[in-house]
């Protein structure tokens, strides 16, 4: 089997060609850092036309997974790239419908509109947590600083919590000016990463909601920046895309 290996801001994927029947157990073995190639996730990008790509994703535990903005920029660099798109403009398929891309220095893509995120909290573990969907669910907790946060604890503790029967990726972010955040992310499935698009777009909803950043927003994470717009349409990101190596993987035996 030929793969790549793709990052966004640190952020890892396995990526496949499609169409390809994948199973979890197949995405556990290949994400392992020790006995597989290692990654946050797997991606199935599949042409579609000459202006369409399909994205298909799971995380590091084999469970699929709605949206991924980081892995999402990553599939729209390879379709470009592979020529499987006309232009720099195009359409890619997510499970939880179209996403525009655009590619330009960084890839920039639509990762949907943000729902509800300030109406509805929550209190946990003695913080006020704000749900949010991006395609995928998000819970935004708000700290003093997400440097010296306890994620490896709070992250899974809030993430799996039974008030979120299909669990929520868990954000803790600090925000630091009118356009600029830095955030924490435990992703379910994975744990924390070094980087998150879809959280990156939920804590900047919910920022922007609150009056405390405006419509363009640099979300600092610990794998680099990644700027976040919001307007009518909902929340795009910019950032960069980037091969790793390419490989071929053959079954243990």
């Amino acid at each position: 089997m030929k793969f790549l290996k793709m990052e966004g801001l640190g952020n890892d994927f396995v990526v496949l060609e499609g169409p390809r029947e994948v199973s979890s157990a197949d995405v556990s073995l290949w994400c392992d850092r020790r006995r597989g190639i290692g990654a946050d996730g797997v991606l199935v990008a599949t042409p579609m036309g000459e202006d369409r790509v399909q994205m298909q994703y799971w995380n590091a535990d084999g469970s699929p997974a709605e949206m991924c903005g980081n892995g999402l920029r990553c599939v729209a660099r390879l379709a470009y790239d592979r020529g499987w798109v006309g232009s720099d403009v195009f359409t890619v398929v997510t499970a939880v419908g179209e996403r525009e891309a655009r590619i330009g220095a960084e890839v920039t893509v639509e990762v949907g509109a943000p729902q509800a995120g300030v109406e509805e909290t929550i209190e946990m573990a003695g913080h006020t947590v704000r749900p949010i969907g991006v395609g995928n669910p998000h819970a935004v907790v708000f700290v003093d600083d997400p440097a010296g946060t306890p994620v490896d604890e709070l992250g899974p503790r809030m993430g799996t919590d039974p008030i979120f029967p299909e669990g929520t990726n868990v954000e803790f972010a600090t925000v630091l000016g009118h356009d600029l955040i830095e955030l924490r992310v435990w992703e379910r499935g994975v744990g924390e990463t070094l980087a998150c698009g879809s959280g990156a777009a939920a804590v900047a909803a919910v920022a922007h909601r609150l009056g405390r950043v405006g419509t363009t927003t640099t979300v600092r994470l610990p794998g680099g920046d990644l700027l976040v717009t919001l307007d009518e349409r909902g929340a795009w990101l910019t950032g960069p895309a980037n091969y790793v190596f390419e490989g071929e993987w053959r079954d243990p035996a």
